[in-house]
């Protein structure tokens, strides 16, 4: 069976495409750019990837077309399905019905987290010998790629809520069907698609409609838009977070690089891994309680936790130049930008914390994080924020709460003069964005080493 796939290099198209490859299906994809690390691996796995959306990639006709949420109505290759009557399905629905039949899934939900969280049950799994099948909307570090079908039963999925496709307005997670799902917190976010939280609270709450009363659901009993979602009706088996008579995490390590799991006061775990900052003790422990709903013990996890390797682009260490360390970071709502910070302490480093954001995502463009992005950075030393002039709101707003930490550029050329100009011997420059940030995390170590020894 033929496959071809519209917006193929997204992440999670792309994974979609692995997973259907190594299915043995015949996989083709358009896309109107093809970048790394999904262009890589796509390659790698001998996947034609066509550039553009022209109708002649659809010539001879495929047997499905699988569409990508990024294409719309107006474009030319989906014009052409509508035209010609060709079948199609989104990419969560053809997933659903072809490649989770039958499968346990784990599915990770919320809005911070997911990749990482995601990453890690995997992990745990993979290091407990059960061979886990896995979509990822990233690249684990624990392995080669971002997606595998497996030989067990369990399949983990990072579960977004963004919209499914075009012509299907409910979030992706709705199609998986998990049995064991993870809710690690719900914040507003996607302003380009939803009015307000409760209109996200409503699609977390479909979700949990379809998991069965046998299945669990894993939660922070302190988030209280997630409580508001089980409140609307819940039929499924609960594990609780974060209360004192029930899972937690305690520090061992001011900057989280050994934590304990703690179950009603009593210590069950010892963690002590490369990773740090307190929300990712907290995204392990829900991978632990996850993998321990599949059969595997906490203790078996923290000690798959000690050899996990991070994700890629979460605090991904760039170069190290002069003693100034520079890490890449796709951190793009206020709330992971303030955690992030947090995780990079002042005992962590020797010099100043320096952050350089691109307000990138659809809710940043729109303004919708506006009033808390200045709150969120208060904690770097110097803040450099890329202000193009398209951006439509005024960043001169962030001057009332960072003061003259800020400095604003409106383009990365000046961005990146500006860090090398102010970056000193022991400092930590964090780049933060959900896109390529026009290159930088790969151009500026090369840029401050000519800059320092000119």
């Amino acid at each position: 069976m033929h496959i071809h796939i519209l917006g193929i290099c997204g992440t999670f198209m792309a994974g979609i495409a692995a997973l259907a490859r190594e299915a043995g299906y015949r996989v083709t994809g358009s896309d109107a750019g093809a970048w790394p690390p999904m262009s890589t691996q796509l390659e790698a796995l001998g996947i034609e990837v066509m550039q553009g959306y022209s109708a002649e990639h659809l010539e001879p006709a495929p047997d499905m077309v699988v569409v990508g949420n990024v294409i719309s109505r107006g474009n030319p290759a989906i014009e052409h399905v509508l035209d010609r009557g060709l079948p199609y399905v989104s990419g969560p629905q053809w997933l659903a019905e072809h490649l989770l039949r039958d499968r346990w899934v784990l599915a990770v939900a919320g809005t911070h987290g997911k990749t990482t969280t995601s990453s890690m049950l995997a992990w745990i799994l993979e290091d407990a010998k059960l061979d886990p099948g896995f979509l990822i909307g990233g690249l684990p570090g624990n392995f080669p790629v971002s997606a595998r079908m497996g030989s067990a039963p369990f399949f983990v999925i990072e579960a977004d809520e963004y919209d499914t496709a075009f012509f299907d307005k409910r979030s992706k997670f709705v199609h998986y069907r998990p049995r064991t799902a993870i809710l690690n917190n719900l914040e507003f976010d996607h302003a380009d698609i939803f009015e307000d939280l409760s209109a996200i609270e409503r699609q977390f709450h479909h979700l949990v409609r379809t998991i069965p009363a046998s299945g669990q659901i894993i939660a922070p009993a302190q988030d209280a838009a997630l409580q508001r979602v089980l409140q609307q009706g819940c039929w499924s088996q609960t594990q609780f977070t974060g209360a004192a008579d029930g899972w937690q995490v305690l520090a061992l390590a001011a900057d989280w690089s050994a934590f304990r799991i703690v179950h009603a006061g009593e210590t069950v775990a010892e963690v002590h891994w490369s990773v740090r900052g307190e929300h990712n003790a907290h995204n392990a422990l829900m991978a632990c309680l996850a993998a321990r709903h599949a059969g595997v013990t906490p203790a078996i996890s923290a000690e798959a936790l000690g050899r996990f390797e991070g994700v890629a682009r979460r605090l991904d260490l760039k170069g190290e130049i002069d003693g100034i360390r520079i890490y890449d970071d796709f951190a793009h709502h206020p709330t992971a930008i303030e955690k992030t910070i947090a995780a990079i302490p002042p005992a962590a480093r020797s010099g100043r914390l320096i952050v350089a954001l691109e307000p990138r995502s659809n809710s940043m463009r729109a303004g919708a994080h506006a009033a808390a992005l200045g709150p969120s950075l208060a904690g770097a030393d110097s803040i450099h924020v890329l202000a193009r002039p398209e951006l439509p709101w005024d960043t001169a707003r962030l001057h009332e709460v960072l003061g003259d930490k800020l400095r604003t550029h409106a383009d990365v050329s000046s961005l990146s003069a500006a860090l090398c100009q102010d970056a000193r011997p022991g400092d930590v420059i964090v780049l933060m964005s959900n896109g390529s940030f026009d290159g930088l995390p790969a151009s500026l170590p090369t840029a401050l080493k000519k800059a320092r020894h000119a």
